[in-house]
């Protein structure tokens, strides 16, 4: 047995978000002093070059990143790189302060090794967070994740404003964007994956920045929705790839004794195991439509190195996680990053750029 499931078994019987928020406060302070991060970086970061891949003009060192929804207020972007992440994606981050849904919102669902998420966009808002990055030097490539303010008086074009106010505010802060399209966890949760919204808030987006912009996307969505937004994409050239994808509000296929999801409730999304096969699907159906000529970051499952590699034959350049990590501990970063040199070794792959899409 692991050492780290020794420290899961403790850690799983206490309040899933209160040791969210403790993890937090350690690994801001783990990132404060050089001797720390140096004896982490001994222990989880594995470096080979064949990893190494250019993706938006964005240099990274692994594709290995950690997906929005972990990091919401940017306090960990000091230590994650001595973890062996790649990249990051802060937030969500929405214009206003918010404090989401009532707790508690964060449940382990551990039969599935899933999480059930009904946080509803808790977030410091643009303007803190944006102060406390602006002078920062990134040690690996940062995305900033936008979504809207969860407020229910925001519709329509205040909610362009809402998310134009954010994009504007992060425009010289990070590598890249990613709007974030869908929340399960907000009233109006897929607006934006209307390509009518979609197109009008591009072009208000267009007007104020001028970096990579990706969209991540909803997961429970039909193929007439995707083809919209791929449609609605392919007008705004500034519009480099998908985030595929957010969570699952699907509860069918749960493992999870029926008595523990009713007395949780209903809605939220859910992460982890569940939500794999699905976001695999949708890879590859991205892929295929935009004949591999956006780039895509593929979320959801990825417990191992063949997780990760399953998504990035079926056409990712880049792969997230959260949940796998909280199931098997920060070394799996390590674990997945080597994994993928042998499979790569097995499939006589130089560089892993050479496995996109070949699924």
């Amino acid at each position: 047995m692991r050492p780290y499931y020794l420290i899961r078994e403790i850690m799983f019987k206490f309040d899933a978000e209160k040791v969210h928020n403790f993890i937090l406060g350690i690994g801001s302070l783990l990132g404060k002093t050089w001797l720390t991060k140096r004896i982490l970086r001994k222990f989880f970061v594995y470096k080979n070059k064949m990893l190494n891949i250019e993706v938006l003009g964005i240099k990274f060192e692994n594709p290995i990143g950690l997906a929005a929804g972990f990091d919401k207020n940017a306090v960990l972007t000091d230590v994650l790189p001595n973890v062996g992440f790649g990249f990051t994606e802060v937030g969500s981050i929405t214009a206003e302060k918010c404090e989401g849904n009532k707790k508690p919102r964060l449940f382990r669902l551990t039969e599935d090794k899933a999480l059930l998420v009904r946080l509803g966009l808790p977030s410091e808002g643009a303007v803190k967070i944006a102060n406390k990055l602006k002078d920062k030097k990134f040690n690996f490539p940062v995305g900033i994740n936008i979504a809207k303010t969860n407020d229910v008086n925001i519709i329509g074009e205040k909610a362009i404003n809402d998310y134009v106010r954010s994009i504007r505010l992060f425009k010289d802060i990070g590598d890249y964007i990613t709007i974030n399209l869908s929340c399960p966890n907000i009233p109006d949760k897929d607006a934006f994956s209307n390509p009518i919204l979609l197109a009008k808030l591009l072009k208000e987006v267009k007007k104020v920045v001028d970096k990579p912009i990706l969209l991540k996307i909803a997961l429970d969505l039909n193929s007439k929705n995707y083809d919209g937004i791929i449609r609605v994409a392919k007008k705004y050239a500034f519009v480099k790839g998908f985030v595929i994808s957010n969570l699952s509000t699907k509860r069918d296929k749960l493992r999870t004794d029926k008595n523990i999801l009713n007395e949780i409730g209903n809605g939220g999304g859910i992460s982890g195991k569940p939500a794999k096969d699905k976001s695999n699907e949708l890879i590859k159906y991205f892929y295929k439509k935009t004949k591999g000529k956006y780039i895509i970051i593929g979320c959801g499952g990825v417990f191992n190195a063949e997780d990760a590699y399953e998504k990035i034959k079926l056409g990712a350049s880049l792969v997230q996680l959260i949940t796998g990590m909280i199931y098997e501990g920060p070394g799996l970063i390590k674990e997945i990053n080597k994994g993928l040199v042998e499979l790569m070794k097995r499939d006589s792959y130089k560089n892993i750029k050479e496995a996109v899409g070949v699924g």
